[in-house]
């Protein structure tokens, strides 16, 4: 069974910082189904009017993650958080990354609830230990996006490998694929949601994902020592 830890070194900059976790097993991950292209297609339009008078940087899920970036240390305007860069793109009008039903119900549920998130094959992760930490000089991997990602200073999350993912971009060697049957969905909950808030999207999400997908998951909440079971 997976295991999640915090760096304690992280709540001495962000001491409400919280993640949740969701174990996915016997998922069927595919085409995004025509059905549910159009929810999200739908909903993209929705938000594109929402934000169309809004400054990016004023959405309060940017705004808030932005601010934990640099409590960090990491420039968030030259390495925006994932869901940032979504909803730019959005904002342009640009083409929405199409990928396969598990990615693309991610980025849906990344700009719908304005934060970053991750999603991983839990057959590439090494270990049963999983890592929340800043990166160290030697972190590095190749991102989903092609680039040899330097992860030092930057929030991560790594197994007994190494880093394998971040808010910011995840790495190719634990990417869900369509041959992804157990997964791994990490959660950077806003600090400033309150614990019942937290418990209450995480048992949304993991609902919405195994409607789509099937299989069973069990979610769980971490937040300093403390670990609980949604």
């Amino acid at each position: 069974m997976v295991q999640l830890s915090i760096d304690p070194a992280i709540f001495a900059s962000i001491p409400d910082f919280k993640i949740g976790m969701i174990t996915y097993h016997d998922i069927t991950v595919r085409e995004t189904p025509q059905m549910l292209k159009g929810r999200i297609q739908l909903f993209y339009e929705e938000r594109k009017l929402a934000f169309a008078d809004k400054t990016v940087t004023d959405i309060e899920g940017i705004k808030e993650w932005r601010s934990i970036f640099k409590k960090i240390g990491t420039d968030p305007s030259r390495y925006r958080p994932s869901h940032e860069a979504l909803i730019r793109r959005l904002i342009k009008d640009q083409p929405m990354p199409e990928v396969q039903s598990a990615v693309d119900l991610m980025n849906f549920f990344s700009i719908r609830h304005e934060i970053p998130m991750g999603l991983y094959d839990l057959g590439a992760i090494v270990g049963e230990q999983l890592e929340i930490r800043k990166g160290r000089l030697n972190d590095h991997y190749e991102g989903i996006n092609g680039r040899d990602m330097g992860m030092e200073g930057k929030l991560l999350s790594a197994d007994a490998a190494g880093a394998f993912g971040s808010p910011i971009v995840d790495s190719k060697r634990t990417m869900v694929t369509k041959k992804t049957t157990d997964a791994l969905h990490l959660v950077y909950i806003r600090p400033s949601m309150d614990r019942q808030s937290a418990r209450d999207l995480m048992a949304q999400l993991q609902t919405q994902f195994i409607q789509i997908h099937g299989g069973k998951s069990s979610a769980r909440l971490i937040t300093g020592t403390e670990e609980e079971i949604i």
